[in-house]
């Protein structure tokens, strides 16, 4: 790529010393293989320094039967710190298949239970502490990912 068309300033922002930016975050391992473990503009920083990629927690709860799809975000709170938050989409039909309940407080508690196993698998400062469920689906581009800036002013407005 040799940069924006007809725009220059964007070009500018995008490369670094003729490297192009994505903006994925990544470590290599031991053995050379490269881990992309989320993108620098969604990346949740907590008020210890710790950094918590949403990307990584979301392919966690999206296994879980009856998730449709998932978004996990930070909101603020009173003391400076982030407390993390997953908006979980699930699909009502798959529920009452495989936890035989339609009933949405019932679907709740369901979710949030499976969220406390996905919690126990990560390290304290990445737990989940917030649980929103819904059947309507998050705000999406026409290439189908989701538009966290405008979904999470969405959640917290």
């Amino acid at each position: 790529m040799l940069g924006y068309y007809q725009n220059e300033e964007a070009t500018k922002e995008a490369f670094d010393d003729g490297w192009f930016r994505t903006g994925d975050l990544g470590y290599i391992d031991k053995d050379g293989f490269l881990f992309i473990c989320g993108r620098e503009k969604s990346v949740i920083v907590l008020k210890n320094g710790k950094n918590v990629f949403p990307e990584e927690l979301e392919s966690l709860v999206n296994r879980i039967e009856g998730v449709s799809e998932s978004m996990v975000y930070g909101k603020p709170e009173s003391d400076g710190d982030t407390k993390i938050c997953v908006k979980i989409v699930y699909d009502p039909e798959v529920m009452e298949e495989m936890y035989k309940t339609t009933n949405e407080a019932e679907i709740y508690e369901i979710l949030t239970k499976k969220v406390k196993e996905v919690n126990k698998k990560m390290p304290p400062y990445k737990y989940i502490r917030e649980v929103t469920v819904t059947t309507e689906e998050l705000i999406k581009t026409t290439t189908a990912k989701i538009k966290r800036h405008e979904e999470l002013a969405k959640i917290l407005a």
